[in-house]
């Protein structure tokens, strides 16, 4: 199988009406996605819609989103699926960037329907889908569209969606990742993790590249099942994941945090879970062992990014586990750590992650400078600091943006970090660097306490200094009642220095 249609199309014809996907109380089977999907398919034909068009996609996580995402890929169309969270200006800035020809959006959206067509050029058509409905709803009214997949012919190197990623430098970019990146991608981890008898519960949005492959194509492409949420739900996630037997789930360290302050958790039965994914941002070693001796299922950390369709790394299932550590790189996917001048470095010395390999974006759409400083002789570079241990391990230390320089010393934040997280106060924490006269930049650190708990800034350093050197701990210390997160859950450390930055200057 060389592209997505081809997976959906063959999963479909050999496990026919086997359940893939639940949705509150609904079903649906392998075939159902299928011809729900081909119905989309020549809907957007009658459109218009032609091979290599654009075409944006702004819905929250429903049923309806798997078909239009999977019915715009079988007309050899680009999906361009749109952050939930965004603004309408944020959201005509991705459309226009994309140069989508035409907009399918869920009814929580369509009171800025008009306001986005008549700001974006181009955009000629845009559809409105109320979420939700009963699978049998859907049916009907596309009754007059054909259920067999349309006669389009492309290959794996044809794109298949833009990814935008979060604009946390800058305005974002889409990443433009092919067929073929996405089953690169999902061969290299899914058949040594999961069966046909495994069930992924889906919390995080489907517009990120995480959910579209860890928990809808990897589980697609072993005959297993998905069980979707609207979004991470902390009164829901259990109960759910009891009621239907999930053995899998994959999430960010926030909601691992969130997750093991829930009050309630031993009432349910959740002793289908097998295992935990967790990426995104590296997990505070304390959250870590006590989610895993709570409930008694091993999380395999991993690393990616959406310029590389996902996952790069990842702990071993059957091997050797590091915690701390963002595991081994995968089959077919070099990952190694290099100096400023792009030469490797040694085991145990901090530089940049680049990786290689079938699974890197074909480019940023319509950028061609930024596509040549992130893509350098077939090597993506990531940003992101880490080293690599003797046993060929890597372990992240931070964004290259993020790095604190103090006086000349280099301060890796998820080290501070992980201090924090040791106090068992501390539910959340998020370390930066703020602009300082006399060192150049000063630690300062974010905390979330856990409820009913009570801490003071004095405290904070002493319990630093106990952990690490001096000159890492945090001498601006700031008591918060939530961190901003990105829809993934993932912290927003340069808008959360730059709220700070804005609230503490004087006025006047």
């Amino acid at each position: 199988m060389k592209t997505i249609n081809e997976l959906l199309s063959a999963q479909a014809q050999k496990y026919g009406t086997k359940t893939f996907l639940i949705y509150r109380d609904q079903e649906i089977s392998y075939s159902e996605l299928e011809e729900l999907s081909n119905q989309v398919a020549h809907e957007l034909i009658a459109r218009g819609v032609k091979q290599g068009d654009r075409v944006g996609l702004l819905m929250v996580n429903c049923p309806e989103f798997l078909y239009t995402f999977f019915g715009i890929m079988k007309v050899g169309a680009i999906a361009a699926p749109v952050n939930v969270l965004f603004k309408p200006p944020e959201i005509v800035y991705v459309l226009n960037n994309a140069e989508v020809c035409g907009l399918v959006l869920g009814s929580m959206f369509a009171p800025a329907a008009e306001l986005i067509k008549s700001q974006c050029k181009g955009l000629g058509w845009v559809k409105t889908v109320v979420e939700s409905r009963p699978k049998q709803e859907v049916k009907a009214d596309s009754a007059k569209y054909a259920k067999t997949p349309p006669e389009v012919r492309f290959s794996a190197q044809d794109a298949a969606s833009l990814i935008y990623t979060s604009g946390t430098t800058g305005f974002p970019k889409g990443a433009m990742l092919s067929h073929g990146n996405y089953l690169v991608d999902v061969a290299a981890f899914a058949p040594k993790l999961m069966t046909e008898k495994d069930c992924f519960l889906c919390v995080l949005p489907l517009f990120h590249v995480n959910a579209q492959v860890v928990t809808l194509l990897a589980p697609l492409s072993v005959g297993g099942s998905m069980v979707l949420l609207d979004k991470f739900q902390p009164k829901e996630f259990f109960p759910v994941m009891a009621k239907h037997k999930a053995t899998a789930f994959s999430a960010v360290p926030s909601i691992y945090g969130v997750l093991l302050n829930l009050p309630d958790s031993a009432s349910h039965d959740l002793s289908s879970l097998r295992f935990c994914i967790c990426g995104a941002a590296p997990m505070p070693v304390p959250v870590f062992e006590a989610f895993e001796k709570k409930f008694k299922a091993k999380i395999l950390e991993g690393y990616g990014l959406s310029e590389a369709t996902c996952v790069s790394s990842v702990n071993p299932w059957d091997g050797k586990r590091k915690i701390g550590s963002i595991g081994l790189p995968l089959t077919g996917q070099p990952m190694k750590v290099v100096d400023d001048k792009g030469q490797e470095s040694p085991p145990g010395q901090v530089g940049e992650i680049v990786v290689k390999g079938g699974n890197v974006m074909l480019g940023y759409y319509n950028n061609p400078q930024a596509t040549a400083e992130a893509i350098k002789d077939g090597w993506l570079h990531t940003g992101d600091l880490a080293y690599k241990d003797e046993d060929g391990y890597f372990f992240i230390v931070g964004r290259k943006k993020e790095m604190i320089i103090r006086a000349g010393e280099n301060i890796y934040p998820s080290e501070v970090e992980g201090a924090l997280y040791r106090h068992p106060a501390v539910a959340e924490a998020a370390v930066v660097g703020l602009p300082d006269q006399r060192w150049g930049e000063e630690v300062a650190a974010f905390i979330v306490l856990k409820e009913g708990q009570s801490l003071t800034a004095k405290e904070v350093m002493a319990h630093c200094r106990s952990m690490i050197a001096d000159y890492k701990c945090p001498r601006k210390i700031e008591f918060v009642a939530a961190l901003p997160k990105t829809a993934t859950g993932k912290i927003q450390k340069l808008k959360l220095k730059q709220e700070y930055l804005v609230s503490s200057t004087p006025r006047g």
